[in-house]
């Protein structure tokens, strides 16, 4: 389906028959799952700058050789790329492409598909769905070999006839995929630990900035996402980031933040346990008395006078 207005073309994916469809595709076999040859994919000039919103996920492999353009970051390997999307994200075309130009594979499948099975029940677990672009999962060969075994037992159910079975076999397959993938991106994570702990660094900085800059009172406490903007990172790949560096989540620096200011103006001011809610952010002084009561264990009132 094709939506137009005056400034923007945007095209919503919402079966995999509709995408085949966009491509020029034969009707496909299964209608909740499939495979396409990126090399036998093509699109003129008239695509480039077009929306394209997703109701499906998304595995996608682009050769490194390619030359396409994934970001600024660094490239670990440069065999092959893994992209990941998930429903609802939008995205665009970049440039045309012609017949034979990209070598790689698209999975598509509509979350359906794993729907009342053990991976519907664990998908969100696999957060790299939720990263950008650039933040790619970058494959070795022997990586990149195992990734395509995976592939080729899910393009052989496919092919099958549909039975009572199909669904099950389907997800595990697809689960064995996304497993293969949460360890490389757990490699991946360690062979950039040095970059990461610039990040974690910044991250502590803005922090930092934010609090002396006195935009806690004016714009409550940071977010997850205003700290992913400004490390170019997307929030899903920020969290993970500081999950593996540090062990904690973004949520939890920005409270261990929260309470680390909290603690020193209940010690070096004489302000109200309300006053010192409303200078760190907080509308209600019941939320930071509950948050701060969690972190440590007793409230702002109790550390006050135990101090």
């Amino acid at each position: 389906m094709e939506e137009k207005n005056s400034k923007e073309r945007v095209i919503h994916q919402k079966s995999v028959s509709q995408i085949h469809e966009y491509l020029g595709f034969e009707k496909p076999t299964h209608p909740l799952i499939t495979i396409l040859d990126t090399a036998k994919m093509s699109y003129g000039e008239d695509f480039i700058g077009v929306k394209i919103i997703s109701d499906l996920y998304c595995i996608a492999l682009k050769d490194g050789s390619c030359g396409l353009d994934y970001g600024r970051n660094h490239y670990d390997f440069s065999e092959g790329v893994l992209i990941f999307t998930g429903p609802g994200q939008v995205y665009s075309v970049r440039k045309a492409q012609e017949l034979n130009e990209i070598n790689g594979w698209m999975i598509y499948f509509h979350p359906d598909l794993i729907r009342n099975t053990p991976l519907g029940s664990r998908i969100d677990q696999y957060s790299f769905f939720g990263y950008d672009v650039h933040e790619a999962l970058h494959l070795s060969d022997q990586e990149q070999s195992i990734i395509t075994n995976c592939v080729g037992l899910i393009q052989s159910e496919i092919k099958e006839r549909i039975d009572g079975h199909s669904q099950q076999v389907l997800a595990s397959n697809i689960e064995l995929l996304l497993n293969y993938c949460l360890r490389y991106y757990e490699r991946q994570f360690n062979t950039r630990a040095a970059q990461h702990q610039d990040i974690v660094s910044k991250v502590e900085s803005l922090l930092k900035s934010y609090y002396e800059q006195e935009q806690l009172v004016e714009a409550g406490p940071p977010s997850l996402d205003y700290l992913a903007d400004n490390v170019a990172l997307s929030p899903y790949y920020l969290s993970d980031l500081l999950k593996k560096e540090t062990g904690r989540t973004a949520k939890d620096h920005i409270n261990d933040f929260l309470i680390s200011k909290a603690k020193n103006l209940l010690l070096r001011s004489e302000d109200s346990i309300s006053g010192i809610a409303f200078n760190l952010g907080f509308n209600y002084p019941h939320y930071f008395s509950r948050l701060f009561k969690n972190k440590t264990g007793m409230t702002p009132q109790e550390y006050r006078q135990l101090n």
